[in-house]
C-alpha cells in the first residue's frame, strides 16, 4: 500500500487534523458554557429545538467561535513553513534549499515575506474579529 509520504498534501492533512480536532474540542466547551437564561427564556415561547439554537445559542457562541477559526488560521499560515522546512512542500521548501545552498540573501528575502505576510494576516484578522466581535 501506498501512505501519503512527505509531500504538500501530507502538510494539508496534517494542520486539517489538527485543526478539526482543536476547533472541535474549542467549539464544544464555547457551547457548554452559555448563559443558559436566553435559551431558556426562547423555550418558554414555545419556540423549537431549532428555533432556541439559532437565536439561544449561536448568538452566544459566535464571537468566540469566530476569534477561534482566525487564530488557527493565524497558526495554520505559521506552521505551513515549517512543515515546509521538514519536506511537505510550501514555502519552508524554498527556504530550507536556500539556506542549505548559502543563498543568504535569498533566505533573508523569504523571511521578511513570511514575516510580512503573517504580520498582515495577524492585523487583518485584528480588525475582522474587532468587527465581528
Amino acid at each position: 500500500t501506498n501512505g501519503i509520504g512527505l509531500s504538500p498534501f501530507a502538510g494539508v492533512l496534517a494542520l486539517f487534523v489538527h485543526t478539526a480536532g482543536t476547533l472541535g474540542k474549542l467549539f464544544s466547551e464555547a457551547v457548554e458554557s452559555i448563559e443558559p437564561g436566553p435559551v431558556e427564556g426562547i423555550r418558554a415561547t414555545g419556540a423549537s429545538k431549532i428555533q432556541e439554537i439559532i437565536f439561544g445559542v449561536i448568538p452566544q457562541v459566535m464571537p468566540l467561535w469566530t476569534s477561534f477559526v482566525l487564530y488557527r488560521f493565524e497558526s495554520n499560515v505559521r506552521s505551513a513553513s515549517v512543515l515546509g522546512i521538514v519536506g511537505a512542500g510550501g514555502i519552508g521548501v524554498s527556504l530550507y534549499q536556500s539556506f542549505g545552498s548559502f543563498l543568504y540573501q535569498k533566505v533573508c528575502a523569504i523571511l521578511i515575506i513570511l514575516i510580512l505576510a503573517t504580520s498582515i494576516i495577524d492585523l487583518l484578522s485584528a480588525k475582522l474579529r474587532n468587527w465581528l466581535v
